[in-house]
């Protein structure tokens, strides 16, 4: 039976962030996540957490000034230092909330750097970034974004992801598999989580087009979770999506399949 759990940084916006985590446990949700906690208030939010008895399941490393429009930088030779830097950082946060699990945004193309090189300077970060993890018992996961809405994104398919994770080497490596990402740019949901659910870390939903809930879009959730139920994943499947709607009418998804 899957597990489940809600993007805080994407549902629950109309409430101050500290709020969120409330409204997670009242919507029936024992686990969240969200994609940067480096300017907020780590006590607070660990407090947050406990009061509600929720897990913090993933968070993102820094991946530059994402506001204006960065997407990582895990691909540039030029900001090595500081991209070890945010792992260690990441680390220290996730030791304080107990986050088992880390997301790397890898980049998007670097001007004047060939795509070689970025592949390898990312490889070998990401490398860095896995080992550092295992040692501090966490795992480490990529995610590709798709170019349509991330145009120049470094990886961009699952195959991408997949290749660049051989490439870096390192056992502690594992993909992200984000069903709306996939969706958007190659389909083949299912076929692709039977062929590699043996390195699937961390599963997102979220429907296309439009990026919404599940249910509003064109994408079979019924087949995909019941094909993550019958092939043994026992990671959790976050919703990462803008409600349609007040954020608490968004749940029939998930409704329906905690109910079984």
């Amino acid at each position: 039976m899957p597990r489940f759990a809600v993007n805080l940084s994407m549902v629950f916006t109309e409430y101050p962030v500290l709020e969120r985590f409330d409204r997670a446990a009242a919507a029936g949700f024992d686990a969240v996540e969200f994609l940067f906690p480096y300017d907020q208030d780590i006590a607070a939010i660990g407090d947050a957490l406990a009061r509600n008895g929720l897990t913090q399941v993933l968070f993102n490393l820094p991946a530059g000034d994402f506001a204006a429009g960065q997407r990582g930088i895990a691909n540039d030779p030029a900001r090595v230092a500081e991209f070890r830097d945010g792992v260690e950082r990441a680390l220290e946060i996730a030791a304080r909330l107990g986050v088992r699990t880390l997301n790397c945004l890898v980049g998007l193309d670097v001007p004047g750097v060939s795509r070689e090189r970025q592949w390898e300077t990312a490889a070998e970060n990401l490398a860095h970034a896995a080992e550092r993890a295992q040692a501090a018992g966490v795992r480490q996961m990529i995610e590709p974004l798709n170019r349509l809405d991330a145009p120049g994104f470094l990886i961009g398919t699952t195959a991408e992801a997949l290749a660049l994770i051989d490439r870096a080497g390192h056992p502690n490596l594992a993909l992200q598999y984000d069903v709306y990402h996939a969706q958007r740019v190659e389909g083949n949901l299912v076929e692709t989580i039977r062929a590699n659910i043996g390195r699937i870390g961390h599963v997102q939903v979220a429907d296309t087009p439009g990026r919404h809930q599940p249910g509003t879009g064109e994408i079979a959730f019924p087949f995909v979770f019941a094909a993550l139920d019958e092939v043994g994943y026992t990671g959790h499947i976050s919703g990462e999506y803008v409600p349609l709607g007040p954020s608490e009418a968004s749940f029939g998804w998930f409704e329906e399949w905690r109910e079984r």
